[in-house]
């Protein structure tokens, strides 16, 4: 899984499986989730989607409104997304920041 946060999007992909590209204003909270995880891929149904190739370092990013995303070419709607990523807590200083670099934030 990748997630590239950018001046005014945050892009979400997991290989040809998976990708969205979240308008930045939408994005309503993000944070390292809690819960155990104990699949890996791509999983999801109405709205919330679980997007990791690991079940460590779970963040949770809260859509509002809902944007589109994809899986294997066939669009969705997502409310919240659960991604593995390397380092999750370098997601919520990318989202802080303001700055016009994008942040490339990747799973292992």
């Amino acid at each position: 899984a990748r997630v590239v946060v950018d001046t005014d999007r945050v892009d979400i992909v997991m290989g040809w499986g998976f990708r969205a590209r979240v308008p930045r204003e939408r994005i309503a909270g993000a944070g390292v989730a809690e819960r155990p995880f104990l699949g890996w891929g791509v999983h999801g149904w109405r709205g919330r989607w679980l997007v990791n190739g690991s079940s460590s370092g779970i963040v949770r990013i809260d859509i509002d409104p809902p944007a589109r995303g994809w899986t294997l070419g066939v669009p969705l709607r997502l409310r919240t997304v659960y991604v593995s990523l390397v380092d999750p807590d370098g997601l919520g200083s990318a989202l802080a920041s303001t700055g016009p670099a994008a942040t490339p934030l990747d799973d292992d």
